[in-house]
């Protein structure tokens, strides 16, 4: 069993033949096994899913591998292009910002997402912009790395680890360097595990306190129209080079929301524009923006 539901499996695997040897024999130990198998399998198709065509179309005309997920989050319904990619977990990039800023938050490494940070970066980044202090209202804006970098510091491995085990964020892996764990390794999340985090954050239902995760909502907001509002983030692991392009966030429409996911291989910085743009497609497509 692959993806996330896979992990379950095998650490419930583990678990159940440790404690079943130990306690009841093999035999005993396989109708645990068993039971655990029915049990994550009647998980993994608790949700509809639907394989839609049209937003496969678009990825097909930009020449582009990728998936991208919807999450109706008042159906419980995912509809996807590409589901096997959909359920692979990649690096999560600059998406963590959103999670970072959260955890900032919670554990005051920062007393606001206003509170200005030193800038400790380079002195000719990424981007030119960077190269300044400022608090994490702007700098998400910006995807400013130095300064969220910085942030991590202030938070410190253990709390971080704490924190992003708290929210099961992906494989849940931070190794030993604070400042590039969502960088280059070994954190690594799926877009569906994506759309499962952000829907929280969009209804505020993460163990955090409300407030918290309304000042980050703020901060990611990208468009509002008559009946709904768009926020996001992008993502680009390995920048400025080939890797793996993310755009996630989640739509508020007519007292619904719908968290998405969007991924793709980015083999020249020309792809990279093509994260929000086949995003905003997709949901256009689906209906969800107009």
């Amino acid at each position: 069993m692959k993806g996330p539901f896979g992990d379950v499996f095998r650490m419930v695997v583990r678990f159940l033949a440790a404690r079943d040897s130990q306690r009841w024999g093999i035999r005993s130990m396989r109708c645990s096994l068993v039971a655990a198998t029915i049990l994550l399998t009647a998980q993994a198709r608790a949700a509809d899913w639907k394989e839609n065509s049209q937003t496969g179309e678009l990825f097909r005309r930009a020449g582009v591998d990728g998936t991208f997920v919807l999450y109706d989050v008042t159906a419980d319904a995912y509809i996807v292009h590409n589901r096997a990619r959909a359920e692979k977990r990649f690096i999560p990039a600059s998406t963590f910002k959103i999670p970072n800023t959260l955890i900032g938050l919670t554990v005051g490494a920062v007393g606001s997402v206003d509170d200005v940070l030193p800038y400790r970066g380079p002195p000719a980044p990424f981007v030119k912009a960077w190269a300044k202090d400022m608090g994490l209202r702007e700098a998400i804006a910006l995807s400013n790395v130095p300064i969220y970098q910085e942030l991590a510091r202030r938070i410190g491995l253990e709390r971080m680890r704490e924190n992003v085990a708290r929210i099961d964020y992906g494989n849940n892996e931070i190794g030993t360097t604070v400042n590039s764990f969502w960088l280059s390794g070994p954190l690594m999340i799926s877009a569906v595990e994506q759309t499962r985090f952000l829907a929280k954050l969009a209804q505020g239902a993460l163990p955090f306190p409300p407030g918290l995760q309304r000042s980050v909502r703020e901060i990611v907001l990208l468009e509002r129209g008559p009946s709904w509002r768009l926020y996001g983030k992008t993502g680009w692991q390995n920048a400025p080079d080939q890797g793996v392009g993310w755009w996630v966030g989640w739509v508020e429409k007519d007292g619904r929301i719908y968290a998405f996911a969007l991924n793709l291989d980015i083999r020249e910085p020309s792809d990279a524009g093509r994260r929000a743009e086949l995003g905003k497609a997709s949901l256009k497509a689906l209906g969800v923006l107009y």
